[in-house]
């Protein structure tokens, strides 16, 4: 697992490895100047000393002194600075006419710069430390043809060698050198100071404050939060209005109905929750069911959104419109008015209703009635509206007030109704699971099934668990159903080689009796490694660390985990950073409507980049139409599952 790092320690990094390549360049670049002017200064110098020298002898030679005499010279000379050296070296030319030098034979056949000097090449030694020698051949010229009759202009006479230190020019050069050095090391430090300071000051704090924002933002689950920080960087900026971009989209996914453009239920839950005086109005339309089985979804959409713009038109304040679910509106009159007086306005609505007709499609209009529920007051007022409109429907009365005595008869006889039915289904062996297909999008293949609870009434018909699991959890056999669905699902799925999930709550996981027989089917069974459990109410885990533990202890059994209706809170982001789940399931709403609703896109895109980067293979569901496939499997999703490739049925292919 790498190590974290940060931009302060990275910043740091690449300046110090900057600042070191920048006294190594300096320190090469000025040994080699130091070098190069040690050359060119001494080359100079020892030329002109080996010119003066010749111009000497050359005096002395034309008032004919002899060799013993310009010997002489030359050991002046050399007593003139005790740390330089002169010699002469005659040539074969000279020595042929005035004799032989022993010892300048022996230089010139042993001493290479000598024999390079004789050839007419000036020759520089600086190969000792803190010595030069110079090699400087003198050239024959006409003056010198009367004496050298054997040469010819050009020719080598002899080979003036100079040698002298160079300690006090190294030391002066030395000093410039330290000097460069250390004035290019404070540059530099100071440079980079400079840039630390701004890096820090518009770039490293920005982020740190930017990325403490977005922790805020998650922590706190609140959506309408927004980024703020008042940066000078263009940048920064627009990150943050991307940022901001990004969460008006989910907050507008997440309180508003994708169909009518209504603020949603959980928006209302959120107004009711400050428990203010308000009066709360549910509408329901009449017969939906019937209305869309007989014209179909396309029809029964458009007659929601018709409706929906046309309680815009006759409620005053229709900011104050909401969509609760299907065929179920709401609006909430926060106003100070009298319950009496309120109906008069509701006895108008109903009348408006009954007289409007809506086109549903090319063909056809209808007519409708609606049922109204009304609460006032300042708490319950969501279920309280609910209970009045239920009653309402069962004694056929336009619409009813909510009283007390409306809750406890309701409350009784739903729940005894079903507490009944469910404890025979579980007596009968009428609990089942149906397996719907989940589908590979690249072979578009049957893969994997989700495992799926219900009740089989004596007509073969199916009773989905919205009726009766809620009321299981309160009568305690909820957990009988799970171990129900676990027993028949790995039954059926024992001789299968498809994967298969069986959902678990994280109610299921925290019951030790669940937890432990949930491990001893896994140790039994030779189909565990086949097994997804999905965890469904993901959302705000609270006992982490025993969820956690779960889902270690399951895939040691080559289990694998799912995390169910991804996307409805991005919270979700932060426990699959700690789960280590193998899937999420996108949430359903807002796939239902990717195909036509821009922000479902945006939310699913973002969802899907995120899980890739996880290694997490991403599941589609609600995939109702062909449209809506393309769309998930142009976006990348792993696979899909949906009425569009097959309804929960008891069997699976083989």
């Amino acid at each position: 697992m790498s190590k974290n790092t940060s931009f302060t320690k990275i910043t740091a990094k690449i300046i110090f490895f900057t600042l070191v390549v920048t006294i190594a360049i300096s320190y090469s670049y000025a040994e080699y100047m130091k070098k190069k002017a040690i050359s060119e200064v001494a080359h100079i110098d020892a030329k002109k000393t080996s010119s003066l020298v010749f111009e000497s002898l050359y005096s002395a030679m034309q008032r004919g002194w002899t060799k013993e005499d310009l010997k002489e010279i030359i050991n002046r000379l050399n007593r003139v600075d005790e740390n330089m050296r002169i010699n002469v070296y005659r040539s074969p030319l000279v020595a042929e006419l005035y004799g032989e030098i022993e010892n300048d034979k022996q230089i010139r056949e042993n001493n290479m710069d000598v024999k390079k000097a004789m050839s007419g090449i000036e020759t520089l030694d600086i190969s000792e430390e803190s010595n030069i020698k110079y090699f400087y051949p003198v050239s024959a010229k006409n003056a010198c043809l009367k004496c050298h009759t054997n040469a010819n202009v050009g020719d080598t006479l002899g080979v003036i060698n100079v040698s002298y230190p160079i300690k006090e020019l190294k030391v002066s050069l030395n000093y410039m050198v330290n000097f460069f050095i250390l004035f290019m090391t404070i540059f530099s430090l100071v440079v980079f100071l400079a840039i630390f300071i701004e890096l820090e000051k518009y770039i490293i704090k920005p982020i740190k404050n930017f990325s403490s924002v977005i922790k805020n933002i998650t922590t706190s689950h609140d959506m309408r939060q927004r980024i703020n920080i008042d940066e000078e960087i263009e940048e920064i900026d627009s990150i943050k209005d991307v940022f901001n971009s990004m969460l008006d989209s989910i907050e507008y996914q997440f309180y508003n109905d994708p169909l009518t453009g209504l603020k949603n239920r959980r928006r209302i839950i959120e107004l009711l929750d400050k428990e203010q005086p308000a009066i709360l109005m549910i509408i329901n339309i009449d017969s939906f069911q019937e209305i869309n089985d007989l014209y179909g979804d396309d029809s029964g959409d458009t007659l929601l959104i018709e409706f929906s713009n046309y309680l815009k038109e006759i409620i005053p304040d229709n900011d104050s419109l909401y969509r609760l679910h299907s065929d179920e509106f709401a609006y909430v009159c926060e106003s100070h008015i009298d319950i009496n007086e309120f109906t008069h306005f509701v006895d108008e609505l109903i009348e408006k209703i009954l007289h409007k007709t809506f086109i549903i499609n090319s063909t056809n209009e209808i007519n409708i009635s609606a049922t109204i529920g009304i609460s006032h007051g300042t708490h319950m007022l969501l279920p309280n509206a609910d209970t009045a409109m239920l009653l309402a429907k069962k004694e056929k009365k336009n619409y009813l007030i909510y009283d007390d005595s409306m809750a406890m008869s309701k409350i009784y006889e739903k729940n005894f109704l079903w507490s009944k039915r469910l404890k025979k289904a579980i007596d009968e062996d009428k609990i089942v699971p149906l397996f719907q297909p989940i589908i590979d999008c690249k072979t578009q293949k049957i893969v994997k099934y989700e495992s799926l609870v219900r009740i089989k009434n004596d007509d073969g018909t199916y009773i989905p668990p919205i009726h009766f699991l809620e009321l299981a959890k309160k009568n305690k056999i909820y957990h009988k159903l799970t171990k129900i669905m676990l027993d028949k699902t790995i039954d059926i799925f024992k001789d299968s080689n498809k994967q298969v999930s069986i959902n678990l709550s994280v109610e299921d996981i925290l019951n030790e009796e669940t937890n432990s027989y949930i491990m001893k089917k896994l140790q039994e069974s030779n189909i565990s490694n086949n097994i997804v459990f999905e965890i469904i109410e993901s959302e705000g885990i609270e006992n982490f660390d025993e969820v956690f533990k779960f889902i270690n202890d399951v895939k040691r059994f080559g289990t694998k985990i799912s995390i169910d209706d991804f996307g409805t809170g991005y919270s979700n982001f932060e426990y699959l950073m700690k789960l280590k789940v193998d899937y999420i399931k996108i949430d359903g709403s807002m796939v239902k409507n990717i195909d036509v609703d821009k922000n479902s896109i945006t939310i699913t895109q973002t969802i899907i980049e995120f899980a890739k980067k996880m290694n997490i293979e991403t599941v589609a569901e609600f995939v109702c139409s062909k449209d809506v496939y393309d769309k998930v499997s142009e976006l990348g999703v792993d696979y899909v599952q949906g009425y569009y490739f097959g309804k929960p049925k008891e069997e699976i292919e083989a």
